[in-house]
């Protein structure tokens, strides 16, 4: 749909889908390393410092190896990216619910309103692949791979942190269970989880002076911040008291859904998932709705990741009527289609 309508109105479907926003960024850096810096009259400072290098570093090794281009490379290292997700996220429902609520949760993520992200050259799917076989891993035992892919999702996205915490959580709750017969590989998994989040935001932090807060001075350049949500609660007043676009409101529609599908979870006892999981999906939440400054239609794309919320939601269709389940499915597939075209084609605002 995306390519029909980008003929349609004289786009290039490829330039939509490897040089939208963020992308090229990211392609700059495959290319040229960090340095690229935006200055505006506004007194923002727009540095390539604030993204992380996991991706880049990719679409870099990619490019090198085979003959194509930054842009091809970061289009296939995402759609690999979306495909393993997917696997990960099949795998940890089929492990907490059973296979069939496996395939629905699996479905709801991948239709989405902004699953067109998993399409485009963006970090979203290589985060949220990362975090669900780390979440595997912790549920598994599998410590240091818990904590190895912790650390590399901290690599990718800023909000990677929040795959940290889950894993810090798991441990801390296994060391609190098993008190003195705790193995290595669990105090191993806590240590080595943060180190790429950390290390990348310490590098940034020498690299312009400043190593603890440096990292968080190049945010504030391009006015993202955490002030608790206040930002949030302004923009959704205003939307509902005046005139918005689709793009705003469907964001603030999106968030309410998130906090009402995180109460949720919660408060079901009976398909209640682990620690880990609730932790991801709670960090992600709360850095999405907390930050404030940077573009108000973004959030829905930080929350992309936090797959765990809509289990829920999968669960209730597993035992709902077939007839009822695909209606319902055939539904968010159509809007997801045409809401990612016009977010991509239409929307005036970044995604």
């Amino acid at each position: 749909m995306l390519c029909l309508w980008a003929e349609h109105i004289g786009r290039s479907p490829g330039q939509l889908l490897t040089q939208t926003w963020d992308s090229t960024w990211y392609t700059r850096i495959a290319a040229q390393g960090y340095g690229h810096t935006l200055h505006f009259t506004d007194g923002a400072v727009h540095s390539d410092l604030a993204f992380f290098p996991l991706y880049p570093g990719l679409v870099r090794a990619v490019s090198t190896v085979l003959p194509i281009g930054g842009g091809t490379a970061a289009l296939l290292i995402s759609w690999a990216a979306a495909a393993a997700a997917a696997f990960g996220i099949h795998l940890l429902g089929e492990r907490l619910h059973g296979r069939t609520t496996a395939a629905v949760l699996v479905l709801l993520w991948g239709l989405l309103p902004h699953a067109v992200v998993f399409s485009i050259a963006y970090t979203e799917p290589l985060l949220t692949a990362l975090a669900a076989f780390s979440l595997y891993a912790v549920l598994t035992g599998r410590w240091l791979w818990a904590g190895s892919l912790a650390a590399l999702a901290g690599l990718s996205r800023p909000n990677g942190v929040a795959i940290a915490a889950a894993v810090c959580a798991a441990v801390a709750y296994e060391l609190w269970k098993r008190r003195a017969h705790a193995p290595w590989r669990l105090w191993a998994a806590a240590v080595v989880a943060p180190l790429g989040w950390g290390g990348y935001l310490l590098w940034v932090g020498v690299r312009v002076g400043d190593p603890l807060s440096g990292y968080f001075a190049v945010q504030s350049g391009w006015r993202s911040r955490f002030d608790f949500g206040a930002d949030t609660l302004r923009a959704v007043r205003d939307i509902v008291l005046g005139p918005a676009e689709l793009a705003s409101t469907g964001t603030a529609l999106i968030v309410a859904a998130a906090l009402l599908l995180f109460v949720l979870l919660l408060l079901d006892r009976e398909n209640r998932p682990p620690l880990p999981l609730l932790v991801y999906a709670g960090v992600l939440l709360l850095i999405a709705i907390g930050g404030g400054g940077s573009f108000f239609e973004s959030k829905p794309r930080f929350l992309l990741p936090a797959f765990p919320l809509l289990l829920p939601l999968a669960c209730a269709l597993t035992k709902a009527r077939p007839r009822a389940a695909i209606v319902l499915i055939a539904a968010l597939a159509g809007l997801s289609c045409c809401y990612g075209t016009y977010l991509l084609t239409v929307a005036p605002m970044p995604l």
